[in-house]
């Protein structure tokens, strides 16, 4: 029953998030600041382990605040700035960096594991969810040109940790792929020149 609730509070709030869209306020500088603290002033990432947003679909960024806020996703360096965001916040951070360009990190692309990481993705399908291009659509996120070493980490937690708050078509779509596979998608995506 309380895993009902917090579904119903879930749409509640996607309800808000997308009504409030069309009149929702620019982000407050401070809360720019706190995101771009670790997920870059434009939302390009300097980190490695640390995911771009910039790009990202503007769906997919207010679905997953509304998820970390309201518990059902958990991430602990995120919780307590998330945990006060309205949802017209929300709706104006996710249209925020939705509209920011992606400047994906400079990298040295292995052909041969590039190779390996475009079969595996065919294999696995990721271009009918993520698009063929991996730009991302709706509530699903942009892979291309992510950061190598935050896309193994999150395929990793996906195939090893399936839980709540995660896609479990996700995890269905990793399980049994050993670390070197993921290794070798994780570079295709990132090498993966977005539109």
């Amino acid at each position: 029953m309380k895993g009902a609730a917090r579904m119903l509070t879930l749409a509640s709030a996607m309800a808000l998030c997308g009504s409030a869209a069309a009149q929702a306020a620019p982000p407050a500088p401070a809360t720019l600041a706190v995101c771009g603290s670790c997920h870059g002033a434009d939302g390009n990432s300097p980190s490695p382990a640390i995911p771009s947003i910039a790009g990202q679909p503007r769906l997919f960024i207010e679905n997953q605040l509304v998820v970390i806020r309201e518990g059902l996703r958990e991430v602990p360096v995120m919780k307590d700035s998330v945990a006060r965001l309205s949802d017209e916040e929300i709706v104006a951070l996710a249209r925020h960096y939705a509209e920011q360009p992606l400047k994906p990190p400079a990298m040295r692309v292995d052909a041969a594991k590039a190779r390996r990481g475009a079969e595996l993705s065919r294999k696995a399908l990721c271009g009918t969810c993520h698009l063929p291009d991996y730009a991302g659509q709706q509530q699903v996120p942009r892979l291309a040109g992510q950061h190598e070493d935050y896309l193994l980490l999150a395929m990793k937690s996906f195939r090893d940790q399936p839980g709540p708050g995660r896609d479990t078509i996700m995890s269905a779509s990793l399980y049994g792929l050993k670390d070197a596979e993921l290794a070798d998608l994780a570079h295709y995506l990132a090498a993966f020149k977005p539109k």
